[in-house]
């Protein structure tokens, strides 16, 4: 990806996606053109600090599924190899799960084809169409892609949990309608 396309899905993804995650509009922002995303809570493997990521994804048989579009080399990657315990808020409620790395050739091909797709315009920044492009070439560009498998292990904090940010817009939205009442 260009450096300055890199910037801006930075800019946000900090700024705007996982903030409305946070307040619990993930489910209004998933659709075909701008992804299926999720956030995932990964712990710093220096500071041990939560650092919030926004991924697309992929469902397969009970488990999620992300890619690594900085390879080995991006930071969440290399702090889930570090601590493979994550929370994922994903559009439809939260989720704890242990990240480990799926290298099934098949699996990776069918997988990673699929979050491609779900990524929406995005997926087109690897340089091909995830929708169009033959397994054999796919598997070619994908080879140093690392595909992450989430394995549910119970409930994760989500928007609405102590520590989320869904109270934010209740509160508020209560309030203006005390007020408005008042009047």
């Amino acid at each position: 990806m260009p450096p300055l396309m890199s910037r801006i899905f930075w800019f946000v993804n900090k700024f705007f996606m996982v903030p409305m995650f946070r307040l619990g509009f993930g489910p209004f922002f998933g659709n075909p053109f701008t992804g299926y995303i999720m956030v995932m809570k990964v712990i710093g493997r220096k500071t041990g600090k939560v650092r919030l990521t926004p991924v697309n994804y992929a469902i397969y048989k009970g488990d999620v599924y992300c890619i690594s579009g900085g390879r080995t080399t991006s930071d969440w990657f290399r702090n889930l190899l570090v601590n493979p315990d994550v929370d994922l808020i994903l559009p439809s409620g939260s989720i704890h799960a242990r990240v480990e790395e799926a290298t099934d050739p098949k699996l990776k091909l069918i997988l990673a084809r699929q979050v491609l797709k779900n990524a929406g315009f995005a997926g087109f920044f690897e340089g091909y169409n995830p929708f169009t492009i033959t397994d054999d070439e796919l598997a070619r560009k994908i080879e140093d892609l690392p595909l992450l498998r989430f394995h549910p292990l119970g409930l994760g904090n989500g928007p609405s949990d102590a520590g989320g940010w869904a109270w934010i817009w209740a509160f508020v939205i209560t309030a203006i309608l005390i007020i408005w009442l008042v009047r």
